[in-house]
């Protein structure tokens, strides 16, 4: 992978996608929906993942190397864990995530037999099935909305790097509420619908501000978010596109479990 310098209207946009359970590839719709959001897409040099499901501090640097998979959940079918999805590494795009994080503040680590976890590969089996683009994980160091926004920030020259820089979580993400015996696509409660409208509107105002402090001004907070981790990876993609936050639409939208999959590209 060689990364190469664009110009700016040729710097790759930032996402944040609901990256679903391992079942998401039974849903024709949503597989679909990444599908065809990934063949809009300018096709990147390599990416760029910051997962719900992977929190470490210091911030460390997944494998820069082709290694199996993180399968990071339980009690699934036997199937789900016979996916394989062998990217290349990125060493180069890691090297350059170095470059541009590291200070004597802020250390940074690598975890080199740390294979992509769920929240990476599974929508990216579905946006780019041939596995021939380099994919670097990194973790979250902190679910501080402000620390997570500032990292963005520094990652964000990436972008002019042919980098697609991915934020990784669940627009909602409460899975004690989740109702497994009906059907995916039952009617969202309440928790949920409020707080997406809320996620949506805040977005759209650009009103950075209040998404910031979510916990407090968002309605149903604690039930939409429990722990924070799922919307945390928000954050990083703002930061990343804090240079143009204007430039943003809702690429996929509606329910999943009555979980909110509410995606955004930026840029």
């Amino acid at each position: 992978m060689d990364l190469t310098t664009t110009t700016a209207d040729d710097r790759m946009p930032v996402l944040y996608l609901g990256h679903g359970a391992p079942p998401l590839a039974d849903d024709p719709l949503w597989t679909g929906q990444l599908a065809d959001w990934a063949r809009a897409l300018p096709r990147p040099e390599a990416v760029l993942v910051v997962s719900a499901h992977w929190e470490e501090a210091p911030l460390t640097l997944g494998a820069t190397t082709t290694v199996p998979l993180t399968y990071d959940f339980w009690g699934f079918a036997e199937r789900y864990y016979q996916v394989r999805y062998p990217a290349p590494g990125a060493p180069r795009l890691a090297e350059a995530v170095r470059k541009l994080l590291r200070s004597p503040s802020t250390p940074i680590h690598d975890a080199t037999a740390r294979g992509l976890d769920h929240g990476a590969y599974v929508p990216l089996v579905e946006m780019f099935p041939d596995a021939d683009v380099p994919v670097l994980q990194i973790s979250m160091p902190t679910l501080d909305p402000q620390g997570l926004v500032e990292l963005g920030r520094r990652l964000a020259p990436l972008r002019d790097q042919g980098v697609l820089i991915v934020g990784s979580g669940f627009m909602t993400h409460n899975l004690r509420a989740v109702d497994l015996r009906r059907g995916s696509d039952y009617d969202p409660p309440g928790w949920s619908s409020e707080f997406d409208d809320w996620a949506d509107r805040a977005l759209a105002a650009q009103d950075l501000d209040a998404l910031l402090d979510f916990e407090r001004k968002a309605p149903a907070a604690r039930l939409a978010h429990p722990r924070t981790e799922h919307f945390a990876p928000l954050f990083v993609a703002l930061g990343a596109a804090l240079d143009r936050p204007a430039d943003q639409r809702t690429v996929i939208d509606g329910y999943w479990y009555g979980l909110s999959k509410r995606s955004v590209q930026f840029g």
